[in-house]
């Protein structure tokens, strides 16, 4: 699989624990399911320690922080508040994580579902951003992304083994390739030779997704 090449009109990175990625999700659905199109969704497992340190809360006070300055934890608060101002505005709660999460099994689901349930991705995402960011799921622990999945309706049989082998391969391989070919973040949208970064290409993805008539449309944020 190469990052940047798909059959789909569309490729679509996000990960499970990027506030950015998790509004970004029912804005991209609406607009697959607008145009009567099927994405490619991929994941991109980001390394959070690796440019903005890394910290773990407990009762909402931090008991643990490595490498971030307070210009870090100021740009990261923010992050927060920004993202959280999109979530309220689709209804959704958006509480900030009590640690940096390893988010590689319900990211490899991702791939999962898009094997063996296509039609179901949506059914997937819908049931593991939401309760994730309310501090519900503990992503980190293979029976319950196993049972996010048959909430979704999908079989989760043989997931295990995907996890630890195909899938894992895949997953792996992606991240090697994506700072090689300019992708750096979520969500992360490939359209042909184009890499955008962030929802405020919605409207743009429309334009070109439906012919490019008329002039392109102002890069920024929808309302939803």
């Amino acid at each position: 699989m190469h990052v940047l090449k798909s059959d789909a009109p569309l490729i679509v990175y996000v990960d499970i624990k990027s506030p950015y990625a998790f509004v970004a999700i029912e804005p991209t659905l609406a607009l697959e399911a607008e145009l009567g199109l099927q994405f490619d969704w991929r994941p991109l497992t980001l390394n959070i320690p690796s440019y903005l340190g890394s910290a773990e809360k407990k009762k909402g006070k931090v008991v643990e922080s490595k490498g971030r300055s307070q210009r870090t934890w100021n740009a990261i608060r923010y992050s927060y508040r920004d993202a959280r101002r999109y979530a309220e505005r689709q209804g959704l709660m958006l509480k900030g994580t009590e640690k940096i999460w390893e988010s590689s099994l319900p990211n490899m689901a991702i791939l999962w579902v898009m094997e063996t349930a296509r039609e179901r991705l949506p059914d997937y995402l819908r049931a593991v951003y939401p309760p994730f960011w309310r501090r519900e799921l503990d992503i980190e622990d293979i029976s319950v992304v196993e049972g996010v999945l048959e909430q979704a309706g999908i079989d989760a049989g043989g997931f295990a083994e995907y996890a630890s082998g195909r899938g894992r391969a895949l997953h792996d391989d992606l991240q090697l390739q994506f700072h090689p070919n300019g992708i750096y973040g979520v969500p992360t949208y490939v359209l042909g030779d184009d890499i955008l970064f962030g929802r405020e290409h919605i409207p743009c993805l429309r334009w070109a997704l439906t012919g490019r008539e008329g002039p392109a449309p102002d890069i920024a944020y929808e309302i939803a």
